[in-house]
């Protein structure tokens, strides 16, 4: 299902960050077989107007998400995040690392700051700019969003400043929480596969952040 403003997703041949245009063209020759194009969100089947929770990563991975077309899908950041989804009622089904594997969110909505898979996973500041005009257009799409959860620093800030707001007054801190407008921002280290083999996050550490997502949720 998609999003019903054209202004939350760019056009499969997105032309606006030209260094990530190319990247991705070259690998549509490598690779004819896989989506490489802009990522767009993944929607709870329910629709956009039952999404009252928004996951903001940073770009597609190049085997990842940008081979499948669904965020987090097919390298290891999704292996973590889909179970713990699965495992807080935001997600059910089984996740097979393919977009047709059946898997559906529940009340959620998936997305990245940055939608084209740029080189080193490694996005530019002025294509993070560029492409957060698609979040911002994304956020106004999901009228009864109520919680925002940042995966990592950039992630986090590209949603404070499309939001309006400052980033010295919402720095990025794992499990943090603050308010912004009529949002609450909740902010995570990335699921990657970097950062849990090094210990910066845990699984616990993971699934306490969304233990306190739930609890925002359902009070």
């Amino acid at each position: 299902m998609n999003l019903s403003s054209a202004a939350a997703e760019p056009p499969h041949d997105c032309p606006l960050c030209p260094r990530l245009h190319d990247f991705v063209a070259a690998w549509r020759t490598k690779e004819p077989q896989w989506f490489n194009g802009p990522v767009p969100t993944f929607l709870a089947d329910a629709g956009p107007d039952s999404v009252r929770l928004l996951i903001v990563g940073l770009a597609p991975g190049l085997r990842g998400a940008n081979r499948t077309g669904r965020p987090f899908t097919g390298d290891y950041a999704g292996d973590l995040l889909y179970r713990t989804l699965k495992a807080f009622g935001f997600a059910e089904g089984d996740y097979r690392a393919r977009p047709d594997d059946g898997l559906r969110l529940v009340g959620a909505a998936i997305t990245n700051a940055v939608r084209c898979v740029p080189p080193e996973n490694k996005p530019l500041p002025p294509e993070i700019a560029t492409c957060r005009q698609f979040l911002t257009g994304t956020i106004a799409a999901l009228p009864r969003l109520e919680a925002i959860l940042s995966l990592g620093a950039i992630a986090h800030q590209s949603v404070v400043r499309a939001l309006d707001g400052r980033i010295a007054a919402y720095p990025f801190k794992h499990g943090s929480r603050g308010e912004l407008g009529r949002f609450t921002v909740f902010a995570s280290y990335h699921c990657s596969r970097y950062n849990t083999n090094t210990g910066v996050l845990t699984e616990a550490m993971f699934s306490s952040v969304f233990s306190e997502i739930g609890a925002f949720l359902n009070k």
